[in-house]
């Protein structure tokens, strides 16, 4: 029987789903989860071949994920972290209707570096982890929870943090850790920003070593410019790929703020 992603929920209140980043699953964003329990219910989704969804044959695709979450998640502002950025620009640019808001923690809509986009990675880099599941998988999955952590004034509670995740829900299948590099490597959303037509909030780590935080403020400029939606760019000073790990209030802070203004916003357009 076809299994689709698993979703686990927590919390009462207006939905958000949040989706979480390469090697990794919903488990990872334990520290939001309780500090949003109390007023948001938390949709909290394990990719195909990650966590409780290591079974699901789903592809590892934009289409192909975003088509089966639809049917599983209500409405909802989409939060996602890393490579779950890429699926929830991905949505909210396609299914506005689907999803009210996009809430971008280190992400980027464009992984490495081009021609005409100088604030990615090099491409090498995603090359090197993906020959390194074949040769030694464990190890290239701490490596890579070290380059996660790299810059983090607390890049050793950050790298216990998420070696403590990494394999909490079973080991994630290679075939999807080999096609998330693959996107990771080859994916380029760039056009898509100009589509959007929902509220985004774009979270960086200021000491992030995998996402130029100038990546995100491109993003937003590249937003604004179109007119269709607003966006807005916030920074934590001090962290690194994943501040909701060691920066959890400050993320809450900024993800509060920005959700209650969307909602404001939702409710002054209802009653004109």
């Amino acid at each position: 029987m076809t299994q689709a992603p698993h979703v686990s929920i927590s919390g009462e209140g207006p939905p958000l789903a949040l989706i979480h980043g390469w090697a990794m699953h919903g488990g990872v964003f334990a520290p939001m989860v309780d500090r949003l329990r109390e007023s948001h219910t938390l949709y909290l989704v394990d990719l195909p071949g990650h966590g409780h969804s290591r079974d699901d044959p789903t592809a590892l695709t934009f289409d192909a994920v975003c088509d089966t979450l639809y049917s599983r998640l209500p409405r909802a502002p989409w939060l996602g972290w890393s490579l779950g950025g890429m699926f929830a620009l991905h949505a909210a640019a396609l299914r506005p209707d689907r999803v009210s808001a996009l809430i971008e923690i280190c992400a980027s809509p464009c992984f490495v570096r081009r021609n005409d986009w100088r604030f990615g990675v090099s491409a090498e880099i995603f090359r090197d982890f993906a020959r390194g599941l074949g040769e030694d998988y464990r190890a290239t999955l701490e490596r890579f929870v070290a380059l996660e952590a790299f810059g983090s004034d607390h890049a050793k509670e950050e790298i216990r943090a998420l070696r403590a995740e990494l394999f909490a829900r079973g080991e994630p299948a290679t075939r999807v850790l080999v096609d998330g590099l693959h996107l990771l490597e080859t994916a380029d959303q760039r056009a898509l920003l100009s589509r959007l037509r929902v509220p985004s909030l774009w979270l960086a780590g200021r000491r992030d070593r995998l996402v130029d935080p100038r990546a995100m403020r491109d993003a937003v400029a590249a937003i604004e410019r179109a007119g269709h939606a607003p966006a807005r760019f916030a920074q934590i000073e001090q962290a690194g790929h994943a501040p909701f790990l060691t920066h959890a209030d400050e993320v809450v802070a900024q993800l509060a703020a920005f959700l209650d203004d969307e909602t404001a916003s939702r409710g002054e357009a209802v009653s004109a």
